[in-house]
């Protein structure tokens, strides 16, 4: 596993406070969360889809929240070791907590557990009033029609 040292970034940037952050994050929560296992895939160009391994749960035993940018996965197993002797266990049936943070607009539109898989889809939803527009450029009189179109000037013959 390589490690990278942001503290000098710290230093020498203005407003990039988050990302900063969240890289730290990412470093720390990649030594501590090896269970249980997941993929992260980029299914078109705004939808994603989140698959984790969590063999033996039951749907009524996960948890999906999202709050803002915090999208929260949580696993608890409903007690059944009275029922149950194990000579071995491999199957993990501990609890788990994973935390993903989203980028801005993007929601969970779905989810589903099937062979032990956990699946959530995301897609990033931007409102039309902050995706980009482009701004007309207008000279000493207003521009008509369209962007950056040049203006129409009539040109009269004196009469003689």
């Amino acid at each position: 596993m390589r490690t990278y040292d942001v503290a000098p970034l710290f230093r020498s940037s203005v407003g990039f406070d988050r990302l900063l952050d969240l890289l730290s994050q990412a470093e720390r929560a990649e030594a501590t969360t090896a269970w249980p296992p997941y993929n992260i895939e980029k299914v078109a160009e705004d939808e994603y889809r989140i698959t984790m391994a969590v063999a033996g749960f039951t749907s009524d035993e996960i948890e999906l929240t999202q709050h803002d940018t915090a999208l929260l996965v949580s696993g608890q197993k409903k007690s059944q070791e009275s029922e149950r002797q194990f000579l071995h266990r491999g199957i993990a049936a501990g609890t788990f907590r994973q935390t993903f943070d989203l980028a801005e607009h993007v929601k969970v539109t779905g989810a589903s557990l099937e062979n032990g898989l956990l699946t959530v889809d995301l897609k990033r939803e931007v409102p039309e009033a902050l995706k980009p527009r482009r701004i007309a450029i207008g000279g000493m009189q207003d521009a008509i029609g369209q962007d950056n179109a040049p203006a129409q000037v009539e040109h009269r013959a004196k009469a003689a």
